[in-house]
């Protein structure tokens, strides 16, 4: 099969799968992309056995068809160096030599029996559930709630974010059992109730290629398995396991105490105080009286502390509630309004944040964080 190219369009569409592809693959052909030529379109998939990446590329000069795996680095390494310019892919099928001809020269190198590449997993036809959805809703679902997912492989369900459709929205949730974030978009939902949990790997990969897309677009998922088909890409994924938990339940809903104040501001004040915390603890302490916010930190076994106060409206009782000013500014970091709402009860119970005002009428934003003890 014969094919030319351009080198940066190619480029573009490799690099963009390319993050699939593991470091430590346990089937030597999953270093390589696959190339598969039909009908003048370029398919191209990359895959680490638990997700896979595809994309597509439509072509005018071509010759035959066929299928061949192509060494995934040294092909990166070399079109990165080319400038924007024609290559021509010579692929023998039978010795499985490709030959690439630039302006200039000749590049060989041999490929890998693309029938040996994994085949993709099916969709069960009995619990298949689809429905459809933007691609900006899904960038800004994952967006808002995949820093909040856990590393923990005692719980995996808590690894991914948990997509929760109905029939009148759709929520993305994220809980790493110290903070949990709650992302609820009424301009998207499905004819059924369903739900599945995004592994944090292929959700990264889909804040990735998103941004190159624009519509909406359909996702179809059974019980293992989730198919996202966009325009120029598709992702492949094999789902969480598991049920996940009732997150509804660890939300409080009586928080009588309200305060509002500026989200930028915060932020600098403690990305500044939290300096002076105890590197083992990261222990702040938020102090709410009158209308002003005391931020304050210390460490004591190197007698170092530090505070500032800032304006906030609150006509509430004094409190003093602490936080790992790590989470804390993860919280404030993802929220986009420009004054914050904290929700509180107790200095022991969890805090809510929320944005004062949304520029999408159609979203709505809950975070929530578990407070820190603060020693007398």
């Amino acid at each position: 099969m014969k094919f030319v190219v351009s080198s940066t369009e190619l480029l573009g569409h490799l690099q963009a799968i390319s993050r699939v592809i593991s470091s430590k693959n346990t089937l030597p052909i999953l270093d390589c992309f696959l190339f598969n030529l039909s009908d003048n379109e370029l398919e191209i998939t990359a895959s680490d056995l638990e997700s896979t990446l595809i994309t597509r590329i439509k072509l005018e000069n071509t010759e035959g068809d066929g299928l061949i795996a192509i060494p995934a680095k040294i092909l990166l390494d070399s079109l990165r160096e080319f400038s924007t310019q024609p290559l021509t892919f010579d692929i023998d099928n039978q010795t499985l030599a490709v030959e690439i001809f630039s302006e200039n020269g000749k590049f060989s190198v041999v490929g890998q029996n693309g029938t040996d590449f994994p085949s993709l997993p099916s969709i069960k036809e009995e619990s298949r559930t689809t429905f459809n959805i933007d691609a900006e809703v899904m960038l800004a679902g994952i967006n808002k709630t995949l820093f909040a997912t856990a590393d923990d492989e005692l719980r995996p369900v808590m690894g991914g974010i948990f997509i929760e459709v109905s029939t009148d929205k759709v929520t993305f949730v994220a809980s790493d059992a110290h903070k949990l974030v709650k992302y609820e978009r009424s301009d998207a939902y499905g004819d059924e109730i369903s739900s599945f949990i995004l592994p944090k790997k292929p959700a990264s990969l889909l804040r990735n290629i998103l941004p190159r897309e624009s519509g909406s677009f359909p996702v179809e998922f059974d019980d293992k398995n989730a198919y996202f088909n966009l325009n120029d890409y598709k992702v492949v994924c094999r789902l969480v396991e598991g049920n996940y938990p009732n997150y509804n339940s660890v939300i409080p809903k009586n928080n009588p105490r309200k305060i509002t104040v500026d989200r930028a501001e915060l932020f600098n004040t403690l990305k500044r105080v939290s300096v002076f915390s105890n590197a083992a603890s990261n222990l702040v302490k938020l102090q709410f009286t009158g209308n002003m916010v005391t931020v304050s930190a210390q460490d004591i076994d190197f007698s170092h502390s530090a505070y500032e106060r800032i304006k906030c409206q609150y006509d509430g009782d004094k409190m003093e509630i602490g936080f790992k000013s790590l989470f804390l500014l993860e919280i404030l970091g993802n929220i986009d309004s420009q004054d914050v709402s904290l929700e509180l009860a107790e200095p022991s119970r969890a805090a809510l944040f929320l944005p004062t005002e949304n520029d999408n009428q159609s979203e709505d934003l809950l975070m929530l964080l578990m407070p820190m003890m603060i020693n007398a």
